[in-house]
Parts: structure tokens; sequence; C-alpha cells
């Protein structure tokens, strides 16, 4: 209780689970230390917001956005594998694919998921997520 009037300058938190008023807390000291959410990120919540509001049953898209230029680098079975990012898909290897998908077939040799295999979705993004705030 202490620590959330200091940080948010309130006799009390509202009522949630005790796990959930942590995750805020935390988030706070964060977003204290090391600024806020830029304005384009703030900017599209508000617009999230506003369509869930018009339509709560709507799907949102799940697809992370990457700057064009952006590296996507993964080692598999002791080789680096290196993706750059376009405006219109990905280069691998000097050649370029509509998917990272069909790259990740590629080293593979089976079907995945492009994004899970770079590790933009799923338990390898959350843990490449964990490993950066460390």
């Amino acid at each position: 209780m202490a620590v959330w009037r200091q940080l948010y300058k309130r006799k009390a938190p509202p009522q949630m689970r005790s796990g959930l008023l942590v995750q805020i807390l935390a988030y706070r000291i964060q977003e204290q230390a090391y600024g806020g959410l830029s304005a384009e990120t703030r900017k599209r919540l508000h617009e999230l917001a506003r369509k869930l509001e018009a339509n709560p049953r709507i799907e949102l898209s799940g697809v992370v956005r990457i700057k064009p230029g952006t590296r996507l680098i993964r080692d598999w079975r002791g080789q680096s594998h290196c993706v750059t990012v376009l405006e219109n898909g990905y280069e691998y290897a000097g050649k370029g694919y509509p998917s990272l998908s069909q790259i990740a077939r590629l080293i593979t040799g089976t079907r995945w998921s492009g994004p899970l295999f770079f590790g933009l979705r799923g338990k390898h993004a959350r843990e490449d997520l964990n490993a950066r705030r460390s």
C-alpha cells in the first residue's frame, strides 16, 4: 500500500489480484526509471482501445511490425542465420522471400512458423524479452 501511494499519489490501490498489482507497480517503477511509452505507441493503444470499444469481438492483428532494415539472427544447429527485413518481405542468403515461414522451412527442413522460429512470437519472444531486461 505504501509503495502504491508513493508511485500513484493515491491512498489505496483498486481491488485486484495481488499478482496483477505487483505487475502494475513494477511497470510504474520501470516507467519512472526509463521513461514511458512513445507518442506513437500511445496513439496505437488509443486506436486499439477505440476499436475494441466499438466492437469487443473484433480480432486485432497479432503481427509484430518490424522496421525495414532490421536484422533477425537465429542460431540453428550450430549455424547462425541472418534475415534482413525489407519493405515487402525478407532477404535471406541473398534471395528475397515473402514470408519468414518460408525461410524457417529452408533452414530447418520442416514446417515452422517463421515469427515463432525467429523469436517474434510465443515462448522465444518472452524469453528474449526477459533476457533483454536483465
